[in-house]
């Protein structure tokens, strides 16, 4: 029987659309659930301020009456004005072990994508930067990060069988937290007082949040500029990011770097690994997985690195030093013993070199794909 695909209209279908790869790896030990109360809002252009610049749809897939795939179509209108190329991206696509299903999902996206006028179609790349992006093509046995996604090995062969080529690869380390941090605690306080820099001081969450969150993502914003499928972040934005990360964050995993002026010039933002807790909650924070993701945040030997960011200007200077010394003590404190770098562009040496001196194991990779149409 053909596949046939429906555009998600209705709210019963956005949650099929939200929790069909949880359904999908029901039993995968590796797939790491997402919480579905999150992707809904994510996939509203309510709750998501990224529908300032975007637009998308979201289509089902269905074979012999069964749900066999799901996809988004997504066009970022200001990171095309940035770049100058009329891109569409499918994103959040994931599907059984059947041609026929990938070709009618990516079919629906490229006819979306001529519509509207795009010649270029990229993904697996979500709304913003900091939406889940890629293909798994390395590391099937290994957990992904909170904050990655886990897909079987069939993905690739299926996409590239549809005209996709590699545009560039994440990649992601496993890095052991050395004993002994005293030389980078040294190294911390040399640079400090060679470039007029020291860490910020805040009391709390609400006080970071309130003198520092504006500087965190001016330097976010800049930093991250050249980088892959990046556009700046408006205000707007920015405060829904704070609402998704800034309460969860344990301050002894965090650095913010100031200079004389007080003004944000690097930052570090790590958190617990919530991978073992989101299994056992099952993609959902009711009526149990919220204790589970809280045991996690407070008990736990693996940290992700989510945001590291310094400024051009203080760039090649040893400033990550500063930032490493100041999270590797609070590593110490809670017997942290690995740290998840977390999904990098490969291009990104600047941050995969913070951990070039550390013992290291590049573990898991994953794939954007791009095509031209006509």
């Amino acid at each position: 029987m053909a596949v046939s695909i429906k555009e998600v209209r209705t709210k019963r279908e956005l949650r099929q659309f939200a929790k069909f790869p949880n359904v999908l790896y029901k039993n995968n030990k590796y797939y790491v659930p997402q919480l579905i109360s999150m992707d809904m809002a994510t996939f509203s252009p309510k709750k998501n301020r990224a529908f300032e610049v975007c637009e998308g749809k979201y289509w089902l897939a269905y074979k012999d009456g069964e749900l066999v795939g799901r996809v988004a179509g997504i066009i970022n209108h200001k990171y095309n004005r940035k770049v100058g190329q009329n891109i569409c991206r499918f994103g959040w696509i994931d599907f059984t072990n059947d041609p026929e299903v990938v070709h009618a999902l990516l079919d629906t996206v490229e006819s979306y994508a001529r519509a509207n006028g795009m010649n270029v179609v990229e993904g697996p790349v979500g709304f913003l930067e900091f939406d889940v992006a890629g293909v798994l093509v390395d590391g099937f046995d290994q957990y992904p990060t909170a904050y990655g996604k886990y897909n079987d090995p069939y993905y690739e062969p299926l996409i590239l069988a549809e005209g996709y080529k590699k545009e560039t690869d994440y990649v992601e380390f496993r890095v052991t937290v050395p004993e002994n941090i005293d030389r980078y605690e040294k190294l911390s306080k040399l640079i400090g007082e060679r470039l007029g820099l020291h860490e910020a001081t805040f009391k709390n969450k609400k006080d970071l949040v309130r003198k520092y969150a504006d500087g965190i993502f001016g330097v976010l914003n800049h930093a991250y500029s050249s980088l892959h499928g990046f556009s700046e972040l408006s205000q707007a934005q920015c405060e829904d990011l704070k609402k998704q990360f800034l309460p969860q964050l344990i301050l002894d995993y965090v650095s913010v770097i100031v200079d004389k002026d007080d003004k944000v010039v690097a930052f570090g933002i790590t958190l617990p690994s919530l991978s073992k807790a989101l299994i056992k909650a099952k993609g959902h924070l009711f009526p149990f997985g919220w204790y589970h993701i809280l045991h996690a945040l407070k008990h736990n030997d693996t940290i992700d690195a989510l945001l590291v960011a310094i400024s051009d200007e203080y760039k090649d200077k040893g400033v990550n030093a500063m930032l490493i010394a100041k999270m590797g003590i609070g590593y110490h404190k809670h017997g942290i013993k690995y740290l998840e770098s977390t999904r990098e562009l490969e291009s990104n040496m600047a941050v995969q070199n913070m951990w070039g001196h550390f013992e290291r194991k590049l573990h898991k990779r994953a794939r954007v794909y791009i095509k031209k149409i006509k």
